[in-house]
């Protein structure tokens, strides 16, 4: 054990009471002093926040109060361009009525599908025509399936004032008509193929094998001629040698008189047409606000009478630009209701929802038919009974014992995807209840999804018809989206959503697809790219093709949307449109913080067709009513409403745009052709860019 350490001379003197007191004391005065430092802070601060709020207030009162003097002089200005509006209403409704009228002095035999006698007369024609040649029918039938689409178009895209409720009941009456004689007709072409099976049997096997593709439909039909028991299933190939479609057939029926046919539409005539609603909605204006600053009040009387002459003067020019709307077509005002998840009613069990769900690439009738007796060759005479039973569908239902197995009962189909459609996911497939009249998913099992070789094969327990189901909302909310001019009465729109990049372009009163683009390929819907159309032309063919960027009045019951209302929805697309030949706008991540009554887009003056530049875009804001450049910018951390500097509020976005616009840019608004006017918001109107996304 060592010696004890000494202490240290230097250690630390223990503190007296007094200097303990001394010392709290002065933590004390430091504590009080930073106390009354970050008060006197705090309500400096406060006091800075309180006039900025003030000198911001004040400047917005002198503003607003300004827009309100001139509010009734920038709307009777904006009206004169919204006359493109209605200049483009009338332009199409001659050119209809033209077109009518070239159809009854063409004098090329088809039929107007408008004019009951017309229609009428021809499907009373056909339906008594004896010949059923497969070819002919086809070819009648191709015919058929342009005045169908004549009578859906004309019903989606006149306007409300144009067409009454009479006769869009008569029109979807005739549509019915005409969808269920092409049927008959393929029935009937197919019971007089069935007649001769014995002629179209193949040489190795002995079963009649028949494959026909058409730019429209698809036919594939197989007799059991042979009657071979171990016979069970059947591919059937094109002219390449690519196999098509296929089926599985269950033992019962490997030795039967039986005929199956896959007819393969590549349309869907079973799923019910659209209903539209019976006139436009309304768009109601909140009354403005009349700011009381220190400037109106001591206005004169005099001054107090000519503004209100000038708010009642904007009432007229907006009832006057609210009837745009009763030029619109139906297809588009359709899509502008909201019904609500409480007003549709709950569906069965099993039953698709065709809100929800669209048929995509067709309808496949898959049949058992009965084999008529077919001709044998009798002492040099050709004999064959002729059964006056038309074509008889053959009764199966799958049925098994407990130790049965179900896949020797059940029906096996494999169906080929057409390449002109886009699947983003795999289809559900759903088969037709003809009685109910609704899509089913009962009774369907055993599914293989080839997706990279668009193939799919699975079993039933019968004989159905089938299509293949895909989300109708799966490429929304949007992402975001762009539209840029490219040239006098030309622009871009492109659409970013979840699977793809969608651009269409516009020129004058047309539209096409310029490009669709996703991850894994960049050559989708080759057929559609570079062909011109109307913008609901344009429509109805992406949403065919599984390409679906156009909500209808239920989608929001699917789909979360940045709720917006009418007013500044609908007069934004129309202002858009009415300076979108010198201005491109874009997607602004602050739309979703604007709130219902306003909506906020990127804009940027752009005269050249090179891209835009992000530096480029301001922020705008606007109600329907007022509209304001924002001080904030994307990149802003938080969302204010605060007006940018050396800027003022207007009523509309063309009077906003002139105070930085330059005079080329306003004088190619001015020039505008209305045709491109109408286009583009016929679009804007389609996607509802503003609400989703």
């Amino acid at each position: 054990m060592g010696p004890k350490k000494k202490k240290s001379a230097g250690g630390k003197k223990k503190l007296s009471k007094a200097e303990k007191m001394r010392l709290l004391r002065e933590e004390e005065e430091r504590r009080l002093l930073e106390e009354e430092q970050a008060r006197v802070r705090a309500e400096l601060e406060e006091a800075a926040r309180l006039e900025k709020e003030r000198i911001e207030r004040e400047k917005t009162e002198r503003l607003e109060a300004k827009d309100q003097e001139r509010r009734g002089i920038e709307l009777s200005e904006i009206h004169v361009l919204e006359e493109n509006f209605l200049t483009a209403a009338q332009w199409k409704s001659k050119y209809r009525a033209l077109a009518q009228w070239n159809h009854y002095t063409g004098c090329d035999g088809s039929p107007d599908p408008t004019i009951p006698q017309d229609i009428n007369t021809f499907m009373s024609l056909w339906k008594e025509d004896p010949n059923n040649d497969i070819q002919l029918v086809i070819a009648k039938g191709n015919q058929v399936l342009e005045l169908i689409e004549k009578l859906e178009f004309f019903i989606m895209d006149t306007p409300f004032h144009e067409l009454s409720a009479k006769h869009i009941a008569q029109y979807t009456e005739t549509i019915q008509q005409l969808q269920s004689l092409l049927h008959d007709k393929y029935n009937a072409a197919t019971e007089q193929m069935l007649r001769e099976a014995s002629s179209y049997a193949e040489s190795e096997s002995g079963n009649m094998e028949v494959v026909i593709k058409e730019q429209n439909v698809t036919l594939c039909i197989w007799a059991n001629l042979k009657k071979v028991p171990k016979f069970r299933s059947q591919i059937f190939y094109d002219d390449q040698r690519e196999p098509w479609n296929g089926f599985e057939l269950p033992k019962a029926l490997a030795i039967c008189d039986v005929a199956v046919r896959i007819l393969h539409t590549h349309y869907d005539h079973l799923s019910p047409f659209r209903t539209f609603p019976s006139e436009p909605p309304k768009l109601e204006m909140p009354p403005i606000k009349t700011v009381k600053s220190s400037a109106l009040h001591n206005s004169s009387i005099s001054e107090t009478k000519s503004t209100s002459e000038e708010e009642g003067s904007a009432n007229k020019v907006f009832d006057k630009s609210s009837s745009i709307l009763k030029s619109v077509s139906r297809v588009h005002i359709s899509s502008l209701r909201i019904i609500g998840i409480s007003e549709s009613e709950p569906l069965e069990e099993h039953v698709v929802d065709l809100n929800q769900f669209m048929p995509v690439g067709g309808v496949y009738h898959f049949d058992a038919l009965k084999l008529p007796p077919q001709a044998k060759l009798v002492k040099g005479w050709t004999m064959v009974e002729v059964l006056d039973t038309g074509l008889e569908i053959y009764p199966y239902e799958a049925t098994c014992d407990e130790n049965e197995d179900p896949s020797s009962v059940t029906v096996g189909l494999t169906v080929r995807l057409l390449d002109s459609v886009i699947y983003f996911e795999e289809p559900l497939i759903a088969r037709w209840d003809a009685k109910a009249k609704y899509w089913r998913t009962d009774d369907i099992g055993d599914v293989v999804y080839n997706m990279q070789e668009k193939e799919i094969a699975f079993k039933m327990n019968g004989f159905f018809t089938v299509t293949l189901m895909q989300d109708a909302h799966l490429n929304m909310p949007y992402q975001s989206w762009e539209l840029r001019p490219n040239g006098t009465d030309e622009a871009f729109l492109t659409i970013l959503t979840t699977f793809a990049e969608v651009q269409i372009q516009i020129k004058l009163n047309q539209c096409m697809l310029a490009g669709i683009t996703t991850m894994e390929d960049t050559t989708l819907l080759s057929d559609l790219r570079g062909v011109w159309m109307s913008p609901l032309a344009l429509t109805i063919a992406l949403k065919r093709a599984g390409m679906n960027i156009f909500p209808e009045e239920y989608s929001p019951k699917y789909v979360s949307i940045n709720k917006k209302t009418l007013l500044a929805e609908i007069t934004s697309y129309q202002q858009m449109a009415l300076i979108a030949s010198s201005f491109a706008f874009s997607w602004s991540k602050w739309n979703l913080l604007s709130g219902e009554e306003n909506v906020v887009f990127k804009i940027c003056e752009h005269l050249t067709k090179e891209p835009v530049w992000d530096k480029e875009w301001a922020l705008l804001m606007f109600n329907g009513q007022r509209a304001q450049r924002l001080q904030l910018t994307e990149e802003s951390d938080n969302f204010s409403k605060n007006i940018a500097e050396d800027t003022e509020f207007h009523s509309t976005l063309y009077h906003l745009i002139k105070d930085f616009g330059s005079e080329e840019a306003m004088e190619r608004i001015r020039q505008a052709h209305h045709l491109f006017i109408d286009v583009v918001y016929q679009l804007l109107l389609s996607t509802k860019l503003l609400t989703y996304s």
